[in-house]
């Protein structure tokens, strides 16, 4: 049998009592103090008579629990205890050998004696209690001596360990003004010591730093407000030590402590003010909707929500004219233009604008009132505004035969300004890229320059743009849509080229083809169509037509009896009219062919046999027709030739090269009695000219350039308004392909007014051989010294260099006389 600890084999009782310690049965400093020694034996019977003690089962071990201080400081091994076996004379026979946790490393055994030491600094934080093995074996075989089994070392605890804060520092929050014991946040300290034994983990909370302003639970660690009405707008912050002591708070207790950063929270308990009554504004009369006027701002000592603001605008004459908003990230109030601003109209406006709180605290109601007010005053200043289009928008319906220089709408814009200058008118060529429209630079009449076409384009945006004279820069513009209206000239006709075949054995009445139209006009009241046939074949005997009313129509044989032999194909001219005014027609050819079917209709064969010719040309026909076909090829390229030769536009040559643009003759004018040169009249009415009855035209020559009148339409010279006239000669100039590409002398039969000089045409003058008078030119001015000096002789030009020639080698020299 084995025995353990610091005793003899009679002492085994020891072991026994610190087992019973363990079991809550005995306390072992009284066991050590108070017991005296017995035998084993008699211990054990005498325990055997306690009923309530569970009988123990005999064997070689006798197992105590070891204990140990922690925190040994000493500089020898610390003696633990001893482990002896019965089977141990004391001999040296028997080996310890000690296994398990921390054997060899923290734990060491003697193996003769069995005395265990330990070699290393224990902790009992670390590690409370050590399990191991010892085994007793016999030194000379190495047999097991006895069966190995496991006893513990427990640590005792001292107390080595302050108390930890193991969340701090700590952050909490409690709203100011708050009441005295407003809980604001626990704190909890930690001992790693036993708490079972003594009172090395008992904690005590006390305040060292943050009165009179909190306080702490000493049992539970909470910490409340100690003081009433702390304001956050005076002090925020603040800073709490909290010390936490063991041993109950007694003398030789360990303490730790920790920071608490507690932070008042605003409530809105200070109502808001205007530092400003009274503020100053300025805007132009061009600020758009929208833009910003200006800021005002009511000033709170609160934050967050409850320093949110409200403007509102309450009083004044500007009440429709502006509005406010609330800038949320800087709680500013901002003023802008609710319409548009004229300083014409007015120069000033007052506002009167509340700030408030919108969100309140009832108990703090007695703080206010929570608004204020302030007074806004806003000049407005002139600026130099644009011109101003009233209306703001145009719709104009214009039907598509509108004739070129027709005024479709007067467009008008004036200047806002009090100085009301002088307004002129032009179109964005951007929004007009087919230049279709022009518009008067002075009247703003808006008239027509190309002729419409509905089918082509059927709506026009265009912007009209109004310029000050006296500020070019100032420009406002205008929408214009044009809406081109639908006149009826197109005529139906068919959408694809019709071709339909008739059997030979087809019976009288037979349908071969249906067929459609289309137009490109489109009525109010829709397309209908009308067909028939042409009247060329009105009474063919072959075809009908039936027209169905629903803008279709069937074509029928009239008889039967078709063969290819006689006729393989007919063309059926077939008439189409629409239900416009005035109303339009066109004809369209179906091109009917003879085939030959089966029984069922199928056709089997469109072409028509071949017959040979009865009698054989002879080589003189032949040769006759082969010259024939030849000299209508060169009547044909002659006329080519002629046609082209016709057609091809002025050219300027070197020799004849002329840098300004006048027309000359190559003869001498014979004067006023001259009357073949050319006729006069022309040049004063062209239209008089042309409904002459015989023109008299000088036959000798023709002028290098003619003029462009003769292009125009009468009926626009004849328009009284001259835009109209320059418009419809421009677009004819324009769409002639052959006219001179440079510029050309023409004749108008406008002239201007408002000269000094008044009329200087001659075209009225009185035709008289006497001579007259010209000194009263020199009457007229600087403007017309040059002429009051040449008129009335001739004078020589200096020379010229021709522009046309790379050379420009060639000078010339030109003689002008004047009556």
């Amino acid at each position: 049998m084995w025995t353990s600890g610091r005793m003899s084999k009679a002492k085994s009782w020891l072991g026994l009592g610190m087992s019973l310690y363990f079991c809550g049965l005995m306390d072992l400093t009284t066991t050590v103090l108070s017991v005296t020694p017995m035998p084993l034996k008699e211990l054990e019977e005498h325990l055997s008579d306690k009923p309530h003690l569970p009988h123990r089962m005999k064997r070689s071990w006798v197992w105590n629990q070891f204990f140990v201080l922690e925190e040994y400081t000493g500089t020898d091994p610390l003696y633990v205890g001893k482990l002896h076996s019965d089977m141990d004379r004391g001999d040296g026979s028997i080996k310890y050998i000690l296994s398990g946790e921390g054997a060899g490393i923290v734990f060491t055994i003697d193996d003769t004696t069995g005395d265990i030491h330990a070699i290393q600094r224990l902790d009992r934080e670390e590690r409370a209690q050590y399990t191991l093995r010892a085994q007793a074996l016999d030194r000379r075989t190495g047999r097991p001596m006895e069966p190995e089994s496991e006893f513990i070392i427990k640590i005792q605890d001292i107390n080595d360990n302050e108390p930890k804060f193991l969340d701090g520092p700590y952050v909490a929050t409690v709203p100011e003004m708050s009441p005295v014991g407003t809980s604001v946040i626990q704190v909890t300290a930690t001992d790693a010591d036993d708490p079972t034994y003594g009172n090395s983990a008992r904690v005590v909370y006390s305040i060292l730093q943050g009165q009179p302003y909190f306080s702490v639970d000493s049992k539970t660690g909470v910490i409340r407000t100690a003081l009433m009405n702390m304001d956050r707008e005076a002090k925020e912050y603040y800073e709490v030590i909290i010390q936490a002591k063991d041993m109950g708070g007694q003398l030789g207790g360990l303490a730790g402590t920790t920071t608490v950063n507690i932070t008042l929270s605003d409530v809105n308990d200070n109502p808001p003010r205007f530092p400003q009554k009274h503020y100053q504004m300025s805007v132009l009369e061009s600020a758009p909707v929208s833009s910003t006027v200006g800021r005002v701002f009511a000033k709170d000592l609160d934050e967050g929500i409850n320093a949110e603001m409200k403007y509102t605008i309450v009083d004044g004459d500007g009440l429709d004219t502006f509005d406010i908003n609330t800038d949320p990230s800087f709680q500013v109030g901002i003023i802008t233009v609710r319409k548009p601003l004229s300083f014409e109209s007015k120069k000033s406006y007052t506002l009167k604008v509340e700030g408030s709180n919108p969100h309140l605290e009832v108990r703090f109601l007695n703080l206010g009132p929570f608004q204020d007010t302030t007074t806004v005053h806003i000049s407005v200043e002139d600026v130099d505004e644009p011109p101003i289009f009233d209306p703001g928008f145009y719709f104009v319906e214009v039907p598509e035969d509108v004739e070129i220089g027709t005024t479709i709408q007067i467009i008008s814009a004036k200047d806002p300004d009090v100085t009301n200058n002088s307004i002129r008118y032009s179109i964005d060529r951007s929004s007009d890229p087919g230049r279709f429209f022009y518009v008067d630079i002075t009247t703003g009449a808006l008239m027509t320059a190309r002729p419409l076409d509905r089918e082509e384009i059927s709506w026009h945006n265009i912007t009209v743009l109004a310029m000050e004279m006296n500020n070019p820069s100032q420009i406002g513009s205008v929408s214009v849509t044009v809406k081109v209206l639908d006149v009826n000239d197109n005529a139906p006709e068919f959408p694809r080229f019709y071709e339909a075949f008739v059997c030979e054995n087809a019976k009288a009445g037979q349908l071969i083809q249906t067929v459609s139209a289309i137009d490109q006009d489109d009525p109010q009241d829709g397309q209908h169509f009308y067909y028939s046939l042409a009247p060329e074949a009105a009474n063919n005997p072959n075809f009908t037509l039936r027209d169905n009313q629903d803008n279709t129509a069937r074509i029928l044989t009239r008889r039967s009896g078709f063969r290819q032999q006689e006729q393989n194909v007919f063309y059926l001219p077939i008439l189409i009219a629409d239900n416009g005014r005035p109303m339009l027609s066109s004809t369209g050819t179906l091109t009917v062919q003879v085939c030959s079917c089966d029984d069922e209709g199928d056709v089997m064969s469109c072409s028509a046999e071949a017959y040979m010719l009865p009698v054989s040309l002879s080589r003189g026909a032949l040769i006759a027709i082969l010259a024939c076909i030849f000299v209508l090829l060169v009547l044909v390229l002659l006329i080519l030739s002629m046609r082209r030769h016709r057609k091809q536009p002025y050219i300027i040559d070197d020799e004849e090269n002329i840098h300004e643009n006048i027309v000359r003759y190559d003869d001498e004018g014979g004067g006023e009695e001259d009357t073949e040169a050319f006729d006069i009249a022309a040049m004063w009415n062209p239209r008089e000219a042309q409904t002459g009855a015989v023109a008299k035209t000088r036959q000798d020559m023709l002028p290098e350039i003619e003029s462009l009148s003769r292009y125009v339409p009468q009926t626009c010279t004849m328009d009284s308004n001259v835009h109209s006239y320059v418009l419809a000669k421009l677009y004819e100039a324009d769409m002639d392909l052959w006219a001179p590409p440079f510029d050309s002398l023409q004749t108008y039969m406008f002239e201007g007014d408002g000269s000094v000089a008044e009329s200087l045409s001659s075209l009225q003058s009185v035709t008289s051989d006497s001579d007259q008078s010209y000194d009263f030119l020199t009457d007229w001015g600087p403007r017309f010294r040059k002429l009051a000096e040449i008129y009335g002789f001739c004078w020589l030009t200096k020379p010229q260099k021709s522009t046309h020639t790379k050379e420009n080698k060639k000078l010339r020299s030109q003689y002008f006389c004047v009556k």
